[in-house]
């Protein structure tokens, strides 16, 4: 039982600590404020920043014998008894100012009705107030709490909201006006009932000067002022708040669901204000983007295209930025909750497997078309332009994303390993044995996919992602905790810098070329993946210390474009969240490092054999040992150097044409020798 003696109520310890709430805090990892747990539109101020006109315009309305009292006023009791008899009706109240506070903070949300028992507490904990507390506090209390319209709690956030301004730069006439509203704030409220609020407050004027808080002049000088209202209604901390803060509510609401009855408890979260507010603005901007593709597409749009953004670190999980969409559909999460094909980005478990089965970047396979039996059918995937170029390594393969390669990679490894592979690396969701999973025919998360490539860029360790570290009560208690659970080994290390090689061959000049393009310089890796009949486009990238994914598509499934691609329409949104939310480390700029047990080789990158003298291309490539290409190019020679047409320098012909005959002379020579 509480010091009242019922059940509930507050000890004195939690009387003194009482502070009124103002929604709760939720905080970004370098403790910014992000936004409210609820929405309570208060702001506390300290006595001190209230002017002295404004407290004594309401203790003049509200309880005049404020400080002469112990929180019962029986002078007022009487006087409100005898005017209540006289005019056959309730005409005064004689609640006094710790009265009300006792009902509009320890009893707000108390289920006592309005019972006798409810006012003998209410009464008990007025005097306990009084015991406990003193005047000036009291009054504070008082007025940060006061009800005064229009949602507006507390005398801050209601001169804000009626003046625009703090309750500090309100004159005398503004003041009155605030305690005017107490008694019927929607009755009086100078924005609805212009005539009838001027009433009321030349009334709390005339009150103030018959108790000597100002002179009859200054009374009346302040009647004779008219109020200058503001025109906008005041909405703090919502205009922009991140779109992140329904998921972190969310999350509260699971774990702790009785928070807030801790008081104005602080949720210290893992995301980055900046990436967060990055990500928000790259979502919305490319959501309309993908709309208006559609429409210029010729098709008629009833809904809006969705987007959703995950950024996480690989080292720890810790999701720095999220976005599960527009504002639409609100409590529905697209990035921890919508399923979608994830197509070719989902293409580098194929190629986990294959490196975990002893393939290497080097290894060659066919870009040609390929069939596969599927019982007593044949399926004929084809690559996304129907142009194949033949032999190529297993780098260039993903970089160019071809269909036909990662078929043939998936049926040599087989499709229980890649879905093994899938599997270690943290894709939760339903993963079918038909061959065209190899594709990404399979419906992941954006969460679990991002992830899932958080192994290649840590170096094959798994994470759990995690959005909130802690929860504090207000005078720092510990409510609720989240340590960074530790990541378990599903890669070989040596694999996972493999991949990260070959990922980075499709941001440098493959299908996310488009990320070079906007500007993004430094380590990235990352891949694009494009559903079939582009209903779903998708861009995973990382570097050292992040890795986000972006997915673009209709809450409705339908076709965005013709030739809609993650390249075109994802990877955009990725290179603007990352530009403009994320600032690599010190250290991290020269990317990964090789772990050790690697050996190192100069390949053609066109063939995969070692780099001759003769070799157009030369890029560094790191092997487990045993799988290092032993071969020197045979293809470039000092032959196949030399020029057919070799046009004298003396001839004054351009470069441009000078180069383009002996590139025929070139391709003349590889068609005769092959």
């Amino acid at each position: 039982l509480g010091t009242c003696g019922y059940e509930g109520c507050p000890t004195r310890s939690e009387v003194r600590a009482f502070r009124p709430g103002e929604g709760g805090r939720i905080v970004d990892r370098n403790d910014q404020f992000l936004g409210r747990i609820a929405l309570v539109r208060r702001v506390n101020v300290p006595l001190d920043a209230i002017p002295l006109h404004v407290r004594q315009a309401f203790l003049a309305t509200e309880d005049r014998r404020f400080y002469q009292h112990n929180g019962l006023d029986w002078r007022g009791l009487v006087r409100a008894t005898a005017s209540n008899v006289r005019h056959m009706g309730v005409r005064q109240g004689f609640s006094t100012i710790t009265m009300q506070v006792a009902r509009n903070s320890f009893l707000v949300n108390k289920r006592y009705g309005r019972t006798l028992r409810r006012k003998l507490i209410e009464l008990r904990l007025t005097r306990i107030i009084e015991s406990e507390l003193t005047k000036d506090q009291i009054l504070e209390l008082y007025l940060n709490l006061i009800y005064l319209g229009n949602g507006m709690n507390g005398v801050e956030a209601a001169s804000r909201d009626l003046f625009g301004k703090s309750v500090d730069k309100l004159t005398v006439s503004e003041g009155a006006m605030l305690a005017a509203l107490p008694k019927g704030p929607s009755a009086y409220t100078p924005r609805d009932h212009p005539e009838r609020g001027l009433r009321r407050r030349n009334l709390v004027l005339s009150l103030m000067a018959q108790n000597g808080y100002i002179s009859l002049a200054e009374a009346q000088q302040a009647a004779s002022l008219p109020l200058r209202i503001a025109e906008d209604e005041w909405r703090p901390d919502t205009g922009d708040e991140p779109l992140a803060l329904d998921a972190v509510r969310a999350l509260i609401d699971s774990i702790r669901p009785d928070a807030l009855k801790e008081g104005d408890v602080t949720v210290y979260t893992t995301l980055d204000l900046a990436a967060q507010r990055s990500a928000d603005r790259a979502v919305l901007r490319q959501t309309t983007a993908v709309t208006r593709e559609t429409q210029y597409a010729g098709s008629r749009v009833k809904e809006a295209a969705q987007g959703a953004l995950v950024a996480l670190d690989p080292r720890t999980g810790d999701i720095r930025a999220l976005v599960g969409g527009r504002r639409s559909k609100r409590g529905f999460n697209r990035a921890f909750n919508a399923k979608r094909q994830p197509g070719s980005a989902f293409k580098p478990f194929v190629y986990a497997a294959a490196m975990r089965a002893g393939m290497t970047p080097a290894t060659l396979v066919d870009d040609e078309p390929v069939e596969v039996e599927q019982g007593h059918n044949v399926w004929r995937p084809s690559n996304y332009d129907d142009q194949y170029i033949g032999t190529i390594t297993l780098s260039k393969a993903l970089a160019i994303s071809s269909n036909a390669a990662a078929v043939r990679v998936s049926q040599t490894v087989g499709i229980p390993n890649v879905i093994l592979a899938a599997r270690r690396n943290g894709i939760s969701s339903p993963l079918s044995t038909y061959p065209a999973m190899a594709l990404g025919a399979v419906e992941v998360t954006p969460l679990e996919l991002v992830a899932a490539y958080a192994p290649f860029g840590n170096g094959g360790l798994k994470v759990h992602p995690r959005l909130v570290r802690r929860i504090e009560a207000a005078d720092g208690t510990l409510l609720w905790s989240a340590e960074i659970a530790p990541a378990d080994t599903v890669m070989d290390a040596r694999d996972a810098y493999q991949i990260t090689s070959m990922l980075r061959g499709v941001v440098d000049g493959g299908t996310a070329k488009t990320i070079r393009d906007m500007g993004v310089r430094g380590p990235v890796a990352g891949k694009t993946g494009t559903t079939n009949n582009a209903t779903d486009v998708w861009f995973i990238g990382y570097t050292p210390t992040l890795v986000a994914g972006v997915w673009f598509g209709y809450d409705t499934p339908r076709p965005i474009a013709p030739h809609a691609s993650g390249g075109h329409l994802a990877a955009p949104a990725w290179a603007d969240f990352y530009m403009n939310g994320w600032r690599e480390p010190p250290g991290s700029a020269d990317g990964w490092a090789p772990p050790p047990g690697m050996t190192m080789r100069v390949i053609d990158p066109e063939n995969g054999m070692l780099a001759g003298e003769w070799c157009p291309e030369r890029k560094r490539e790191y092997f487990k040992p045993g799988t290092e290409p032993t071969e020197v190019c045979n293809v470039h020679t000092e032959q196949m150097n030399d020029p057919v047409f070799d046009v004298p320098k003396s001839i004054p012909i351009p470069d441009p044409i000078r180069k383009g005959v002996n590139g025929i002379g070139q391709l003349l020579k590889k068609i005769f020798r092959f």
